[in-house]
């Protein structure tokens, strides 16, 4: 059963933690002879351990549970599942954690539906739901009234004062370094106090580049809450990752990912980051033609594990059972790949990042 972390709060309950700014940026840290710890006020508020959030960068739910049970908040992709497939994933998430997680939900991929397949996670007690890309105004209500926590992905503090003032709880300050979809324009270390001064009466979370402690450290300093961390866990045991995408991620540096629209196949026109790799390099070489005039457009390149084509400029990545040409497949990655060169249990890297935190930030205090 999942662990309590909230029993059907109203507006009140939940604002009663918002709506302290001189408590909001408290970091609690010390050293233990065992365990270093770490926690911030969103912590408290999300129920987690230690202000690291996994970036929904699978469905799977050996890797969201991992992250859950190591003390961060896991979080479910789950824009490409039907409803049934969520309500499973859930289930099997909370057969393998008490702890609280979160379901994450791209805007405009569900509002067709109307919002089904939320209900199903509303449905299921999700205690967090994350939306991306777009506007969160239409879900909001419906969140709250199940009781769970709004968290929205902005790219600038104008977005981010709009939806806090819609009734969103914690806001995502995505910097352009971040890898998937990337929603805004500006750097990590740039938006994310901007965002923390527009909106102190909400939590902020930063996202896009955070890699290792010295990036968790950099970011709490900068008043957020936590970090988003999705690069660095493309290497983690628990990850679906395919075996030729984790060889690229280990070989990578800073200047071998792309900020680009190419791979826009079931989600047009949507700029992401991912590594430059075949299809990157043709296309470029092409003179960056537009959609219907690319280099071998439509080429079918990859079977998914249900037997499913995978077509050249498609927005899949490569995951465990998919067979072809996955080189040439889509490969998320953020500018932190720079920083993400071992293989690991999740636990293990939330584990490193959270004492190398700790070390930096005590020394400083010390200093």
């Amino acid at each position: 059963m999942l662990r309590p972390f909230r029993q059907g709060p109203g507006a009140d309950d939940r604002r009663s933690l918002l709506g302290q700014p001189s408590a909001k940026h408290t970091i609690a840290l010390c050293r233990s002879k065992t365990v270093p710890k770490l926690t911030t006020s969103l912590c408290h508020l999300l129920g987690i351990e230690y202000p690291i959030i996994g970036a929904p960068i699978s469905a799977s739910p050996e890797f969201v549970a991992a992250v859950s049970n190591a003390g961060g908040l896991g979080v479910i992709q789950a824009s490409w599942c039907t409803a049934e497939e969520l309500q499973k994933i859930i289930k099997e998430v909370r057969h393998r954690t008490d702890r609280p997680f979160g379901v994450n939900f791209v805007l405009p991929l569900i509002e067709g539906q109307d919002y089904a397949i939320l209900d199903a996670a509303l449905d299921a007690r999700t205690p967090i739901i994350s939306t991306f890309w777009g506007d969160p105004a239409p879900v909001i209500e419906r969140i709250h009234d199940a009781g769970a926590l709004s968290l929205h992905t902005v790219g600038s503090t104008k977005e981010a004062r709009r939806v806090v003032d819609l009734g969103v709880d914690v806001v995502v300050a995505q910097g352009v370094e971040a890898g998937g979809h990337v929603w805004g324009h500006v750097g990590t270390i740039a938006l994310t106090p901007a965002v923390v001064d527009a909106v102190p009466d909400a939590h902020t979370v930063a996202a896009g580049g955070i890699a290792d402690g010295r990036g968790l450290a950099a970011v709490l300093t900068l008043g957020a809450g936590a970090a988003w961390v999705g690069t660095r866990f493309l290497l983690a045991d628990e990850c679906q990752s395919h075996s030729v995408y984790r060889e690229r991620i280990v070989a990578a540096d800073e200047n071998d990912t792309i900020y680009t629209k190419i791979f826009d196949g079931g989600w047009p026109d949507a700029p992401v980051r991912c590594l430059t790799n075949e299809s990157v390099a043709s296309w470029i070489a092409a003179g960056r033609p537009d959609p219907g005039k690319r280099p071998n457009e439509g080429e079918n390149l990859a079977t998914n594990s249900f037997g499913e084509p995978i077509f050249r400029y498609s927005i899949a990545c490569p995951d465990v059972g998919m067979t072809g040409d996955v080189a040439e497949l889509c490969m998320y990655a953020g500018q932190g790949v720079a920083l993400t060169h071992e293989e690991k249990p999740v636990a293990k890297i939330i584990e490193e990042m959270v004492a190398d935190a700790v070390a930096i930030l005590s020394r400083l205090a010390r200093s």
